[in-house]
C-alpha cells in the first residue's frame, strides 16, 4: 500500500519553469520539510507545465488548492512554516490582479478559469514519470475498451463522428485519415507521431510530452489497433531534451506494465513503440520529409500522391498525426463522440491549445473550445496588451500562418474562418503584437525563417522565398521601389501554387496577409522612406527638441558612439532647428500651453550627428525631459 500524505505540493516542472529555477525551489522545499519533520506527511511532486509561463516557477498546494507564483528557493521556509505548519497562505506569493485583488485558488484566476482542458487535462496535475498517476486519471482505460469491446471499424467510426481534425496544420479530418490507412493494402503498417514542433513561439506538443506522455502512448496503441499496425515511432526534435527524457521513461514503464509489447491485456494485440530524434530541421515537420528522416535519409519532401496512408515508411501504409491530435483520442473513446462533437463549432470540433506569446500580459499555454474569439483569448485570458498599448495584430500558425488585424478581433478561432482571413490555425502558435510593431519587419522575420529552413529541393521555395526576402530587405532599408508590393504579391501567389510541400506553399502567408491588412505601412516604407512604427533602423532618426532640452548632457554621456555633439545657436538657426524651437516657444508663451524647462546658459546646444548615429535609442531612453524625438 502506498504512503498516505496529508498534503501535496505540485511544482510546475515544464521546460519554462525548469529554466526559471523550479528544481532549486523543489530542493529547498524538501529540505525545509525535512527540517520540520514533515517529509513523511507532505509530498513534493514535479508536474508538467501548468500553463502560466510568465508567472514561473509556480506551484499548487493541495488539498487547499492554493496557487503560488514566482516562487524562489528562499520562499520555501515561509511556505512550510506559515502555510504547511500553521495553515496560513503566504500572501505575497499569491496571485494579484491588476486591481490589486488577491486570489488564492488557481481556478479563480481568469487565465485558468476561462479555459476548457481536454488535451491538457493531466498537465500540471500528475507526475509525468509515474504511470500509476496516469492510470488513476483513467489512463489506459480507453485502450482496454478498444481492445476488449470494440472492433477496429468501430474505433475509426467513433473518431470520424467526433469531428476531430488534425491539430498540426491544415486540419484534415483525423478519422478519414485513419480509415484511408486501415483500407490501404500492404504490410506492415506503421503509426507515427509528429512531435517535430518547429514554429517560433510554439510549445504545445512539447508540453504534452513533458507533462502527459502516456496520453500519446495510449493513443498511438489505439491507432495501431484501428489501422492494423503493430509498430509506432515518435519523431521528436533534439531541442526537446526534457520531453525525450520523460517520453523514454514513460515508454519503459508502459512495457513494464504490459501496456506495450506482446499480448496487451491478453487480447493477442502486439504494439511496440520507439523514439526517433530529429536534428531540428523545420521542414521535417512536413510528413514526407519526416518519414525520410526516420528512414535515415536527408529530410526532404517528396511529391504527393502517393500519400503516406498508402505509401509511407519504407513504402508501407503509414498513419501520421501530431502530439495534440493523439492526446484527444483517449477522452473521445471514453466519453463518446457526441461529447467531443458538442464542444466547438459545426466544422471545428473540440478544443485547441494555443501558445500565447508576444506583447501580452499573460503568456503561456491555453486551451479553449474551438470558436472562442481572438478577443476573448487576448483580453479575457491573456490579460490584454502590455503597458496598456493598443492591439495591432496576432500572428497565428507561426511562419506558415498569417496576421489577423484589430478589425477582426472578434473572429472565431476555427479552421475555415482563419483561412478566409488569409491566416491558418497551424499548430497553435499565437503571437500578439502591439502598436509598436512594424508589420513589414514582422513579415521579413517570418520569411527569413522559412527561407533559412527551406530544404532547397524545389525552385519555387528555394529561389522564390529568397527573391521575396531580398525585396522585403530593400524595403526595410529604405530602398523600396514602386511596384515592389505588386511584385511581392505575384511571387507569393506563384509560390503558393507551385511549391512542392507545405513549407513552401505557406511561406508567403505572412507577407500576403500583412500586405492585405497593412498595405499603408508598406507604402510608407517605399514612398515616404518612413517606418510608422519606428522599428526599421534605416528609416528612423532621432532629434533633440531644443525647446525641451535642458542641456544636462546625460544623453551625450550615454551615447555609445559619441553621435551627440555641441553646436551653436547660430548653427541651429541656420539648419532650421533653432528657428523651429523658437517658434514653438513663442507659440507656447502666447497660448500659455507650454512650460519650458530652463536651459543652462553656460552650455552649448546639443544635436545628433545623423551620419554617426546607430539608431540604438539609448539617448531617448536616458533623457529625463522627453527632449528627444524619434521620427
Amino acid at each position: 500500500m502506498g504512503v498516505l500524505y496529508r498534503a501535496h505540493v505540485l511544482v510546475c516542472g515544464g521546460a519554462g519553469c525548469v529554466s526559471s529555477g523550479c528544481r532549486a525551489v523543489q530542493e529547498a522545499l524538501k529540505s525545509e520539510l525535512a527540517k520540520q519533520g514533515l517529509d513523511k506527511e507532505i509530498k513534493v511532486v514535479e508536474t508538467g507545465c501548468m500553463g502560466s509561463c510568465d508567472l514561473g516557477p509556480v506551484m499548487v498546494v493541495y488539498p487547499e488548492g492554493v496557487f503560488y507564483r514566482k516562487v524562489r528557493p528562499e520562499d520555501a521556509r515561509d511556505i512550510v512554516q506559515e502555510h504547511l505548519l500553521k495553515g496560513r497562505p503566504v500572501e505575497r506569493l499569491l496571485y494579484h490582479t491588476s486591481q490589486r485583488e488577491i486570489i488564492q485558488q488557481m481556478e479563480d484566476i481568469d487565465f485558468f478559469a476561462k479555459q476548457r482542458k481536454v488535451v491538457l487535462r493531466n498537465c500540471g496535475i500528475i507526475d509525468p514519470e509515474d504511470i500509476t498517476e496516469y492510470i488513476a486519471r483513467d489512463g489506459y482505460e480507453a485502450l482496454a475498451r478498444v481492445l476488449t469491446e470494440m472492433t477496429p471499424e468501430e474505433v475509426i467510426d467513433v473518431v470520424k463522428k467526433s469531428g476531430l481534425r488534425g491539430r498540426g496544420g491544415a486540419g484534415f479530418p483525423t478519422g478519414l485519415k485513419w480509415e484511408f490507412c486501415a483500407k490501404a493494402t500492404g504490410r506492415p503498417k506503421y503509426v507515427v507521431c509528429n512531435a517535430d514542433e518547429g514554429d517560433p513561439g510554439a510549445f504545445m506538443d512539447r508540453s504534452v510530452l513533458e507533462g502527459d506522455p502516456h496520453s500519446v502512448i495510449e493513443a498511438m496503441a489505439i491507432a495501431g489497433r484501428a489501422i492494423g499496425s503493430n509498430q509506432g515511432f515518435v519523431y521528436v526534435r533534439a531541442e526537446y531534451p526534457l520531453a525525450i527524457q520523460r517520453l523514454k521513461h514513460a515508454i519503459a514503464q508502459a512495457y513494464d506494465y504490459g501496456l506495450l509489447g506482446k499480448d496487451i491485456f491478453g487480447t493477442g494485440f502486439d504494439f511496440d513503440l520507439e523514439i526517433r530524434v530529429g536534428a531540428g530541421a523545420f521542414v521535417c515537420g512536413e510528413e514526407t520529409a519526416l518519414l525520410a528522416s526516420i528512414e535515415g535519409k536527408r529530410g526532404m519532401p517528396r511529391p504527393r500522391p502517393p500519400f503516406p496512408a498508402n505509401e509511407g515508411l519504407w513504402g508501407k501504409p503509414t498513419l501520421i498525426n501530431n502530439v495534440e491530435t493523439y492526446a484527444n483520442i483517449p477522452p473521445i473513446i471514453l466519453n463518446g463522440w457526441e461529447w467531443f462533437a458538442g464542444i466547438g463549432t459545426e466544422k471545428s470540433k473540440g478544443t485547441k491549445v494555443f501558445a500565447l506569446a508576444g506583447k501580452i500580459a499573460n503568456t503561456g499555454l491555453v486551451e479553449v473550445p474551438m470558436g472562442t474569439t481572438l478577443r476573448e483569448i487576448v483580453y479575457d485570458i491573456g490579460g490584454g496588451i502590455l503597458g496598456g498599448k493598443k492591439f495591432k495584430a496576432a500572428q497565428t500558425g507561426g511562419p506558415s500562418g498569417g496576421c489577423i488585424p484589430a478589425e477582426h478581433l472578434d473572429t472565431p478561432m476555427e479552421y475555415d474562418t482563419l483561412v478566409k482571413l488569409g491566416a491558418m490555425m497551424g499548430s497553435g502558435g499565437l503571437i500578439v503584437m502591439d502598436e509598436g510593431t512594424c508589420m513589414v519587419d514582422i513579415a521579413k522575420f517570418f520569411l527569413q525563417f522559412t527561407q533559412d529552413e527551406s530544404c532547397g529541393k524545389c525552385i519555387p521555395c528555394r529561389e522564390g522565398t529568397r527573391a521575396m526576402l531580398d525585396i522585403l530587405t530593400r524595403i526595410t532599408e529604405g530602398r523600396g521601389r514602386e511596384g515592389d508590393i505588386e511584385l511581392l504579391e505575384h511571387l507569393g501567389t506563384t509560390i503558393k501554387d507551385t511549391a512542392l510541400c507545405g513549407l513552401g506553399q505557406t511561406a508567403p502567408n505572412p507577407v500576403l496577409s500583412t500586405i492585405r491588412y497593412f498595405r499603408h505601412e508598406y507604402e510608407a516604407h517605399i514612398r515616404e522612406k518612413r517606418c510608422p512604427a519606428g522599428v526599421c533602423a534605416a528609416l528612423v532618426h532621432y532629434e533633440i527638441l531644443q525647446d525641451k532640452c535642458k542641456r544636462c548632457g546625460l544623453c551625450r554621456r550615454s551615447c555609445p558612439v559619441d553621435a551627440i555633439e555641441e553646436t551653436t545657436e547660430a548653427e541651429l538657426v541656420a539648419a532650421g532647428v533653432g528657428a523651429a524651437g523658437a517658434d514653438m516657444q513663442a507659440a507656447g508663451a502666447s497660448q500659455g500651453a507650454i512650460s519650458q524647462p530652463a536651459s543652462s546658459p553656460k552650455r552649448k546646444p546639443l544635436f545628433i550627428n545623423q551620419e554617426r548615429c546607430i539608431k540604438c535609442g539609448v539617448c531617448m531612453r536616458e533623457c529625463r525631459f522627453q527632449a528627444i524625438n524619434r521620427c
